[in-house]
């Protein structure tokens, strides 16, 4: 492994990706995103890799949202379409991966980093798993409308509005029991819990797990949205007074309150 922002390591015919910031809880830089990219590229004509595990560094954090130091110099509508299209982009390329994709998660889970362990075929916790999108109280920007619709395919109507418009983080037993998680495992443990998962993939038929993938992908897909459904939302929010104040208090500290513009 590297001191890279996203490191890699392949074993046994697993591929680790981990996010690696943990001093920022692996919030996410457009390199990190650049980076899971090429990963999933690569991966996708790899035959020797027949799983892939996500997973975060420092134990505090799978991934805590997009870098929002990032943010700063929004200052026009093509800046938030091109942001919301490119996590679009690089989350449905995830998605798409032709093959089984584990979410390994320890405590953050929220904004960017819920948008990538949704799109993941199985999602593993820890108990101090916190799993949201909680900007209505810290940016006032929006989620795309796909990523709306993975939340609703996943978590039901009434609680993606708790979790978007009430600002909600889910925790572990909540999770499990919605069936967010596959499963609940002590700090100790989920290593190697997810690899035993993992490893399963090796003895089972290649095309059939492919298969089932795609096919429920396409499903989705059928009831999903176009993107661009969205966008008239993603401006209006990016581009609020609201928006340049909330990311202006995390870069240099300074109050604010939401004025609805």
């Amino acid at each position: 492994m590297s001191n890279e922002s996203v490191i890699f390591e392949q074993r046994d015919g697993v591929a680790w990706i981990g996010f690696n910031r943990p001093a920022s809880r692996n919030a996410m830089t457009w390199e990190m995103y650049d980076a899971l990219e090429a990963h999933c590229d690569r991966l996708s004509a790899d035959d020797e890799v027949h799983a892939v595990v996500l997973h975060g560094v420092g134990g505090e954090a799978f991934v805590a949202g997009t870098d929002i130091t990032q943010f700063a110099h929004f200052s026009k509508p093509q800046d938030a379409l091109d942001y919301e299209q490119r996590i679009d982009r690089v989350v449905g390329k995830l998605e798409a991966l032709n093959k089984p994709t584990i979410a390994l998660i320890e405590g953050f889970c929220v904004g960017g980093g819920a948008a990538l362990a949704l799109v993941c075929d199985f999602r593993y916790c820890t108990p101090s798993l916190k799993f949201g999108v909680p900007i209505a109280k810290t940016l006032g920007n929006t989620l795309s409308i796909t990523n709306v619709a993975r939340l609703i395919d996943m978590l039901g109507v009434a609680r993606t509005k708790e979790v978007l418009m009430l600002a909600r983080l889910v925790e572990a037993e909540e999770a499990r029991q919605a069936g967010l998680v596959n499963g609940v495992f002590a700090p100790d443990e989920i290593a190697r819990e997810v690899a035993s998962v993992a490893a399963e993939f090796a003895r089972f038929a290649p095309l059939t797990v492919q298969a089932t993938k795609a096919l429920i992908g396409r499903v989705q897909a059928q009831r999903r949205t176009a993107l661009e459904a969205g966008n008239d939302w993603v401006t209006t929010c990016y581009m609020s007074r609201d928006f340049q104040a909330a990311v202006d208090r995390f870069v240099n500290k300074t109050p604010f309150e939401w004025t609805g513009r």
